[in-house]
């Protein structure tokens, strides 16, 4: 056989054996990027390897010289390993860098969305109260209402956008990571007892009854001041969507077996939360309703502030579909927190969040 023909055989052979090595990397690579980039080094040595041999049985040089250069050829695979298991690392490491980027780049824009949803939603319940003081201030200037009633509806007015603000700020503190609890042992019993008191005002005119359960004495190191917060929005958003003739009850006992917790219970009556919102209900930016529940009070963050409460002590916050005594069905809010101080740990990074109206 002449050297061109020798040639040609060899490069034949190379390129048959590199074309199925190809494809083998290619169907591996679609699924395990990573023991691809390990293959193709080896793919080329074993075609260089198959056209040379291939070459050298062709131009008769005996059995052993034919192995005796094969196994010099082959005397480069560490080489080709190393290579690949260098490729490997490097691809390892790009695709990880690139799902991390496409991850922060899609928790980004939701957190963006949220953002600008939330901000929306604030802006139409500021605007509620500002058109009410403008009409009272309207209807005072115009002689129809006296201005008594005009100065008593403007201040509702005012203590309405002062709730809403202050929703705001406290919601900017518990997610800002630099809130320092103050905590101090605290009856939680008494803390919903006292939650209970505040709220009988908003129940009555509601038409809503409150009761209140406490299984034993439970005290726990907390931010009373916070925890009372939480403890408000709870029993607030319960009353706000249960309905006239419903009841609303707070109940508090201690974790299960093992576990060195307070738990409060929350159960209204307001329907049930469809399953698939249920795990919703706390996310940024999210809503059960079409439309806002004009009056309903407040900026729509209530649920927000509780878990970051519960978040800030350490603990957590659910939400449960529940049958109730009568056949009716309600939700079941359930805050639990550690009865003692847990290890730091680093703040979550999140949006600020808005709770979900209930249908």
């Amino acid at each position: 056989m002449t050297p061109l023909a020798g040639v040609a055989l060899a490069a034949g052979v190379a390129a048959a054996v590199g074309a199925l090595g190809a494809a083998a990397v290619v169907a591996v690579g679609r699924r395990r990027p990573s023991v691809a980039a390990v293959l193709a080094p080896l793919v080329v040595v074993a075609s260089v390897a198959a056209g040379v041999y291939a070459s050298a049985r062709a131009m008769f040089l005996s059995e052993a010289d034919s192995v005796t250069v094969l196994w010099l050829l082959l005397a480069t695979v560490p080489v080709a390993l190393g290579v690949g298991a260098a490729l490997a690392v490097r691809t390892h490491r790009l695709t990880a860098e690139r799902t991390a980027a496409l991850a922060a780049r899609r928790r980004d824009r939701e957190v963006e969305e949220r953002r600008r949803e939330l901000v929306a939603w604030v802006s139409h319940d500021l605007r509620t109260p500002l058109a009410a003081v403008r009409a009272l201030a309207e209807a005072m200037e115009d002689e129809v209402t006296s201005p008594a009633d005009a100065a008593a509806g403007i201040l509702a007015e005012n203590g309405r956008m002062s709730d809403m603000v202050d929703d705001l700020l406290a919601l900017s503190r518990l997610q800002s990571g630099t809130l320092e609890l103050r905590r101090e042992p605290t009856d939680v019993g008494d803390l919903a007892s006292d939650t209970l008191a505040a709220a009988g005002t908003l129940a009555g005119a509601a038409g809503v009854r409150l009761t209140g359960e406490v299984t034993e004495q439970v005290v726990a190191d907390v931010d009373a001041r916070e925890v009372s917060r939480a403890l408000g929005n709870l029993v607030g958003n319960a009353v706000r969507h249960t309905p006239r003739g419903g009841t609303v009850c707070v109940r508090v006992s201690t974790g299960g077996p093992g576990e060195d917790a307070v738990v409060v219970q929350v159960t209204d009556a307001c329907g049930g939360i469809p399953d698939a919102d249920l795990p919703r209900v706390f996310e940024a930016g999210w809503r059960g309703t079409a439309a806002r529940t004009p009056g309903g009070g407040g900026a729509g963050i209530g649920l927000s502030i509780v878990r970051s409460v519960a978040e800030a002590h350490g603990g957590r916050v659910d939400v449960d579909n529940v049958v109730l005594p009568d056949g009716g069905r309600g939700c079941r809010f359930t805050l639990t927190l550690p009865r003692s101080a847990p290890t730091a740990r680093p703040p979550r990074d999140t949006a600020p969040v808005a709770d979900g109206a209930r249908p």
